[in-house]
């Protein structure tokens, strides 16, 4: 069937790859002419992935040419410009059109999860799913065997968008915990960036598994509050997706804590790597949502604080290290 990508990024350019390589039709939108038409004449994208060989993939700028016929589409684009996509698209599909959101994190504005904001310009909250997972372009697009988890409100759009997706080297897995699933989606990249910035100041093993399952912690507390399913957390949404973004070197989120310990800037770091590091913004729009909700996330807030309110990196350690110790598992109880 013909399959719609919003985003040619690196992640995008990968679920391109893969659809194709699974026999789907797959129209790929880039946000420019030149970068489309680099593709559809060489079969690869020169901005991304360049040595992939795109099958079965043809590349475009204009929403309405990918979007018409298509039987799915997956947004696959930063999520401060997920609202302006989705607006994008909606004259062009009809009301049932299955919906992916492959995009992390939660609207700066609104506090929704992603997935809320689809549902909010395109109805028919059924239609709509959230896919995340320990899933590195860089692998996947080796047939490195991967996993992810597609969750809906409707299990037949789970489904649906499992069906479209499995292969032999990639496994998907479905859940009913969207609420669940964006959380820990968005949550893990700030968990990275203290393990990139612990990392670079010479802490070891020991300081990482702290900061990962005191991460996972975290996210668990916030995803209760809002009403999902801590065991989501324990899924590849959550340990899984967090193990991968904190230790690989793969991920974005680990190099921009690197880059900040060093010295750095998050504008230096967008402009060496062309590439969005969403655990910046979700360490505002996390953590905003946190203390609506009540909820305590020192890690994401110490990471706030050395990223945009200009707290002093090693004041701030200092004073997670002092907080007092609790019971382990406060604030857990589903």
């Amino acid at each position: 069937m013909k399959v719609t990508v919003i985003g040619a990024g690196s992640w995008g350019t990968a679920v391109a790859w893969l659809l194709g390589a699974n026999g789907h039709d797959v129209a790929l939108w880039a946000h420019g002419q030149e970068q489309a038409d680099a593709i559809n004449k060489t079969g690869r994208n020169p901005r991304y992935l360049d040595d992939l060989e795109l099958i079965g993939v043809h590349s475009s700028s204009s929403i309405e040419e990918v979007l018409d016929s298509t039987k799915a589409v997956i947004l696959v684009t930063p999520s401060t410009v997920v609202r302006a996509t989705v607006e994008k698209i909606e004259p062009f599909i009809t009301s049932d059109t299955p919906v992916a959101m492959l995009s992390k994190g939660i609207e700066r504005d609104t506090g929704l999860l992603l997935t809320d904001v689809c549902e909010e310009v395109l109805g028919n909250p059924n239609r709509i799913a959230a896919i995340s997972g320990p899933n590195h372009a860089e692998e996947v697009s080796k047939s490195m065997p991967s996993a992810t988890v597609v969750a809906s409100t409707s299990i037949e759009c789970a489904e649906f968008f499992r069906d479209l997706f499995v292969n032999p080297n990639f496994r998907v897995y479905t859940s009913t915990d969207v609420c669940g699933v964006e959380l820990c989606a968005a949550s893990k990249n700030i968990i990275a960036i203290a393990c990139g910035i612990s990392a670079a100041l010479g802490f070891g093993d020991n300081t990482a598994a702290l900061l990962m399952t005191r991460g996972l912690a975290e996210m668990s507390r916030l995803t209760v509050a809002l009403g999902g399913d801590p065991r989501t957390c324990m899924g590849l949404a959550g340990m899984g997706d967090l193990i991968a973004t904190c230790v690989s070197k793969h991920s974005r989120n680990r190099s921009l804590g690197e880059l900040i310990a060093a010295g750095g800037t998050l504008e230096q770091f967008t402009e060496m790597t062309h590439m969005v590091a969403e655990g910046a913004t979700a360490a505002i729009t996390v953590t905003d949502l946190a203390r609506k909700y009540d909820v305590e996330l020192p890690i994401a807030n110490v990471v706030r604080g050395i990223l945009w309110e200009d707290r002093n990196l090693v004041e701030e350690i200092d004073t997670l290290l002092a907080r007092s110790p609790k019971f382990e598992l406060a604030g857990l109880d589903a």
